[in-house]
């Protein structure tokens, strides 16, 4: 099952004891603000967690899998999320 919003709302109001309206102003602010800077085409790098990015994908050619035309893929930019090294050992028990 995946982790929803409301349930990071959840933890942060647990863990640190603070109203819901509170915790829930808290992260959606570092939402917002992880949001601006990836808008502005900038690193989001989380230390012990992570780095996003956001990468220029160039256009190119494909094809429909259901009628295997051909078609132009159009460039667009696209997210990507690189685990830290301490995240990577943690995922697998080191």
């Amino acid at each position: 099952m995946a982790m929803t919003k409301i349930d990071i709302i959840q933890n942060v109001t647990d863990k640190l004891g603070l109203a819901k309206r509170d915790s829930s102003r808290i992260v959606e602010s570092v939402l917002e603000i992880m949001k601006e800077q990836l808008s502005k085409g900038e690193m989001v790098k989380i230390s012990g967690f992570g780095n996003f990015v956001v990468r220029n994908k160039n256009a190119r050619r494909g094809r429909n899998p259901q009628t295997g035309s051909e078609m132009e893929i159009c460039a667009r930019k696209v997210l990507t999320f690189k685990c830290s090294n301490v995240l990577k050992k943690d995922l697998n028990g080191n």
